[in-house]
């Protein structure tokens, strides 16, 4: 369960710097914090169920 959470998280933060990288407003930075959070999310949901399955 703790994959989805840290991929959410690092991507949030992930996104909030590169958006401040580039320059970005308020409303960048969410938008960008919410986007890499979701596909961060995923690829965390996926790796809990690729390692709950047993397929390593």
């Amino acid at each position: 369960m703790i994959y989805p959470l840290s991929g959410l998280i690092l991507g949030a933060l992930l996104g909030a710097f590169r958006a401040r990288a580039r320059g970005g407003k308020l409303a960048d930075l969410i938008q960008w914090a919410l986007v890499f959070a979701i596909l961060f999310g995923l690829v965390g949901l996926f790796v809990l169920i690729f390692i709950e399955r047993g397929y390593y």
